[in-house]
């Protein structure tokens, strides 16, 4: 159903991928029951400190397939970051998911207590540069990224949500620190839609803006000029679409010290995007790893 599927995050139907190399991987524990995958640079050096990236996977879906559709594990040598894989837990119908909106969902466990736990678990296990700890998430995972951008911006610096959204009332999200973010989402998603929905009826959440109003509401947030924003080219990010289909436009002038906000818009793209792990993985990292405070 709809439902069921509405922020699921596998590896986008396509069975054929190869397994992801093999690499130095740790365990963390933030929470007894709910350990956290850590890939770290095969020549990882404890001298040297390294930018800390979250995975956030979608509805019903987990760590290790998130990590499979997007292969985010695979740059932590080339582009010399830590990736942390964590899992949600259980919703009422027995889901995994994020609690990134507990106001509407009913349920209590604190998620952003939890991945302040994994963040600071990372610093106490490995060599972490504080000025660069970051978000990627999908789906359910992209709206709990947005959650802590809200709630935790003294530990975060910069998130990447593809199909997500913030809190649909903008009062909920109250804080003046503002990280920077890349919102990327596809005109043809049909379980989270582009143009936003004010009350989706008995699905998690109740409702949500529209990623041009997401990506606004970030913007304003770093003070950024919401009358300067610049088309910033073409990328071809979704291999079942021709040419370069994802449009960019960026918010660069008047922003806080440090801080931006992007979005890419995926024409023509839906919830799963096939995506090509290369070049996908790799424009999100640069994005992200171009961030610090």
């Amino acid at each position: 159903s709809a439902s069921s599927a509405w922020l699921f995050a596998g590896c986008g139907g396509d069975e054929s991928l190869p397994p992801l190399p093999d690499m130095p991987s740790y365990v963390l524990t933030a929470d007894e029951g709910r350990p956290a995958q850590v890939y770290a640079p095969s020549d990882y050096d404890p001298s040297v400190q390294y930018p800390l990236v979250i995975l956030l996977h979608g509805y019903s879906a987990g760590g290790g397939a998130q990590n499979l559709y997007f292969g985010v594990s695979r740059h932590v040598t080339t582009e010399q970051f830590i990736l942390v894989v964590p899992n949600g837990t259980r919703d009422m119908t027995g889901t995994s998911f994020w609690n990134s909106d507990p106001i509407r969902s009913g349920e209590t466990v604190d998620d952003v207590a939890y991945l302040r736990r994994l963040i600071e678990e990372a610093k106490a296990n490995f060599r972490v540069d504080p000025r660069r700890v970051y978000l990627f998430g999908h789906s359910n995972g992209g709206f709990m990224s947005h959650r802590m951008a809200c709630d935790a911006p003294d530990v975060i610096t910069a998130i990447v949500s593809l199909a997500g959204a913030t809190h649909l009332d903008p009062a909920d999200c109250d804080t003046e620190t503002p990280v920077s973010m890349l919102q990327i989402h596809g005109t043809a998603d049909d379980l989270i839609l582009y143009d936003g929905v004010a009350n989706a009826m008995g699905i998690f959440p109740a409702g949500y803006p529209s990623a041009a109003e997401t990506t606004r509401r970030s913007a304003e947030r770093a003070g950024c000029d919401l009358d300067a924003a610049e088309a910033g080219g073409s990328l071809d990010l979704d291999t079942s679409l021709d040419g370069a289909e994802t449009s960019v436009l960026e918010y660069h002038a008047g922003c806080a010290r440090g801080i931006d906000t992007a979005l890419w818009t995926i024409e023509g793209g839906g919830h799963l995007p096939p995506v090509d792990r290369v070049a996908f993985s790799t424009a999100v990292m640069e994005w992200l790893l171009a961030h610090r405070r």
